[in-house]
């Protein structure tokens, strides 16, 4: 934009530098021709001249006179008015003068010269005959759309690089480390892309060391707790309060060891299919429906298919309505809506809990964040870090907003692809 701004303000300069500074002259010396012509042909020396003598003249300078009819039988219709020509001849000749030129060749200069209102007169000008678009514009046309041109391929070389760092940029913040970028452009953009590079790697081999501290040390502690609740299997019958407590206290420890493994799993490698949302939900609630102290409506609209990632779609799912029945209440309802204007389907899971305090929501979403307060503190609080991780591998989103009715609405919105 700046560039062609410039540009247009050049061109504009230049053409009224030329206009003012060379045509215009131009067209006031051949006005002054005309006018000096007009008069010469009033002149009484001139008038006083035998007959062919005049008529050498005007034969010599192919000036000719005609009454208004003759005027009109040789062309004066098809001649064209010229208000620019008309006042600066009338300046020149002291009077109103009416000037026109023939719209085809030869084209002659018509005046109605102020000396003689019934009169016309009629000036050949070759030199008008030379082109009907200037060739100054047709210049200054050419370089500026050479130079717009140039201008927008420089642009674009320049910014295809910003663009692919930018798009890599943001793989990497939904978790995705995309392949090296090609280091081209400009010697700064080159050194910005090689340490986006260089950080790309390092955020992979940062990912992948967790997830291997984390796999090991989640592998290692099943063995030690396994142990212990074989132990506690040998306690006498009058101690089951303690094995009771025992064994309730491991199975915490591997539903926060699941989680663990879960928040550092790399669910890319699955690959997406074309599903309806509806059917992971009716998944999901059919899977949920061997506990008798929980129950679930649902309130299911016709949503189109999209690619879906469809395990991880479903851990989304069984994840919001764990976090439903354990925070919130044994009732919940969960609900789909397409967006024909965003293109978008979502998905609502709502509880009648006592909400979460707003302060907090946002909050909720960083990994080991629990909202302790408003809804207790069981478990790892990794939950919706790995639900907000698998919707930014689609693209979505995700928010949790107090109802006004009560209760608490997870809303995850995924795009139509």
């Amino acid at each position: 934009m700046l560039i062609g701004v410039l540009l247009l303000i050049n061109q504009v300069v230049s053409y009224l530098s030329v206009t003012y500074y060379f045509i215009r002259p131009n067209y006031q010396q051949i006005n002054s021709l005309i006018a000096t012509q007009i008069n010469m042909v009033f002149l009484e020396e001139v008038n006083y001249l035998d007959d062919n003598t005049q008529k050498n003249i005007f034969d010599a300078t192919s000036i000719r006179i005609y009454n208004q009819s003759e005027a009109i039988e040789n062309g004066l219709q098809q001649a064209v008015y010229y208000s620019f020509f008309s006042n600066q001849i009338s300046n020149l000749l002291g009077g109103d003068a009416d000037v026109r030129i023939s719209a085809t060749e030869p084209f002659l200069i018509w005046v109605n010269p102020p000396q003689d209102p019934n009169i016309w007169v009629t000036i050949p000008m070759a030199s008008l005959s030379e082109g009907d678009i200037s060739p100054l514009t047709i210049y200054l046309l050419v370089i500026g759309i050479l130079s717009v041109a140039g201008g927008w391929i420089f642009v674009r070389r320049l910014n295809k690089p910003l663009h692919a760092l930018q798009v890599a940029a943001l793989e990497v913040g939904r978790g995705k480390v995309p392949a090296s970028l090609e280091e081209q452009g400009s010697s700064e953009i080159i050194s910005v892309t090689s340490a986006f590079n260089q950080m790309s790697k390092g955020i992979k081999q940062l990912e992948d060391d967790r997830a291997l501290l984390t796999a090991g040390i989640s592998h290692d502690l099943r063995t030690p707790l396994t142990r212990i609740r074989l132990a506690s299997e040998m306690l006498p019958e009058e101690q089951d309060w303690i094995k009771d407590g025992i064994v309730h206290d491991i199975e915490d420890m591997n539903d926060i060891i699941d989680q663990f493994i879960d928040y550092v799993r790399q669910d890319t490698q699955e690959q997406r299919e074309k599903l309806s949302v509806n059917d992971l939900v009716e998944e999901v609630v059919l899977a949920r429906n061997i506990e008798e102290h929980h129950h679930i409506a649902t309130e299911l609209s016709d949503v189109p298919h999209t690619m879906l990632r469809k395990i991880a779609i479903k851990r989304v799912l069984d994840n919001l309505v764990e976090n439903a029945f354990r925070y919130g209440s044994n009732n919940i309802v969960i609900s789909s809506h397409f967006h024909k204007r965003h293109k978008t389907v979502s998905m609502q899971v709502r509880d009648f809990g006592p909400g979460i305090p707003e302060e907090q929501i946002e909050n909720l979403f960083q990994p080991f964040t629990q909202g302790d307060k408003a809804r207790g503190s069981v478990g790892s609080g990794l939950g919706l870090a790995i639900i907000k991780r698998i919707v930014g591998l689609h693209h979505g989103s995700i928010e949790l907003n107090n109802h006004p009715e009560g209760g608490l609405i997870a809303t995850v919105t995924l795009p139509l692809i």
